[in-house]
Order: C-alpha cells, then structure tokens, then sequence
C-alpha cells in the first residue's frame, strides 16, 4: 500500500471501520479477518458486491485477510454452476481470497459429532417443531411451545428425523418469556459490557472454519 492509498484508508470513517480501527488501537485484536459467505444458489447481485467490497475492501485496508466461504447447506438449491460464477464475480471486481476458500459442508460431520456430544451430556436436546408450525405461529413463546421436550431420553433424541433440530438447554433461557426478549437481554448485556470497557467475547463463539 503505497502513502496515497494509506492517506485514503485513514481519511475513510464510517461505523464499521471506527469500530475496527478501535480494535486494532486498542489491541484488542492483532489481525483483521473477515469473511464474504454466499450461498451458491443463484447468481450475485448488486446487493451480493456491497457485502463483497465492504469485507474484502475492509480486509485489504487494514492489511488483513478475507475468507470466501460458500454457505453449501442446501443441496436442493446448490450448483457448482453458481460457485464458479461467484468466485468470477469475486475476481473481476478485483479481489481475492488467496488459499481462504471454505464450504460449511466440509464441517457436516464435525457438527452431527457435536451435536450428539451434547446430547448424550444433557445439554441438548431434539426439537420436532416443524417449519409450518413456526410459520403459523411467528409469535410461539418457549413456555408454550409444542417442541419443548428437555425431559426427553437421550437415545430418543439420538433418533434424529429430517424435520428436526438440535436445541441448547441453557439456563439462561428459564424465566425468559420468549426468544425475542431473551435476544434484548444477551444484546442490553453485551452493551453495558462494553460499556464498562470490557470486550464481551463470549457473544461471539468461534466458527468450525471460517
């Protein structure tokens, strides 16, 4: 990066890139890392190269690194006709992700193994509320909720079917009157955290490999 483009990158102030040259001043992170993760499902758009410039144009002016994820979790809608348009339209607006291309598919198994990890801890559970139930009812509340079953054995729950999911057993769930509150809460904490000068790093758990 030569001193005109250093000059450019200091004078350039939005949210985003105060908060991140907060970080770096601060030291609470030594290396800017970001990720571009479309879905190969249809071909990009203009909404897909804002996403794109903000990441990897982010990533090269901190002298960071973007990773090219590929969110492949629906085969149904996936073609490799699609992944290799994006990765044309990634290079033809000029960047690139060096050797930080990922799929989430590769971590298939790692998360089937963790799942059943936390099952057979008691940490988990499988939930059977099926995706027409939550269209019906959008305001469906924890404490009504047909899914609830933490009671469950976990051989049952180890008898995953295609429908169902894998829900958290957390304590901080009890008392909460619904996800939407439970969300204002870990948000209004994480505010006060920072706040009070503190990085609230649990609100951010690690990827499998991003």
């Amino acid at each position: 990066m030569n001193n005109a483009e250093t000059t450019q990158t200091e004078d350039r102030h939005d949210f985003i890139r105060d908060i991140v040259r907060a970080d770096l001043e601060a030291g609470r992170c030594e290396k800017v890392v970001t990720r571009f993760p479309p879905e190969p499902n249809g071909y990009l758009h203009i909404g897909h190269a804002k996403s794109m410039c903000l990441n990897f144009g982010i990533a090269e002016e901190f002298a960071g690194r973007c990773h090219l994820r590929f969110d492949d979790t629906n085969p149904a809608k996936e073609e490799h006709e699609f992944i290799d348009s994006i990765q044309t339209d990634v290079h033809w607006l000029g960047f690139d992700w060096g050797k930080h291309l990922y799929f989430a598919s590769d971590n298939f198994e790692t998360l089937y193994d963790w799942a059943c990890h936390l099952i057979q801890g008691g940490h988990a559970y499988v939930a059977e509320l099926l995706a027409k139930a939550q269209l019906r009812r959008p305001d469906l509340r924890i404490a009504e909720a047909p899914y609830i079953s933490r009671g469950r054995a976990i051989g049952d729950s180890h008898a995953i079917k295609p429908m169902a999911v894998i829900r958290a057993v957390h304590e901080t769930y009890k008392g909460a009157q619904d996800v939407g509150k439970y969300r204002e809460k870990m948000v209004r904490r994480y505010h006060e955290e920072q706040e009070r000068g503190q990085q609230p790093e649990s609100f951010f758990p690690p990827p499998t490999r991003d």
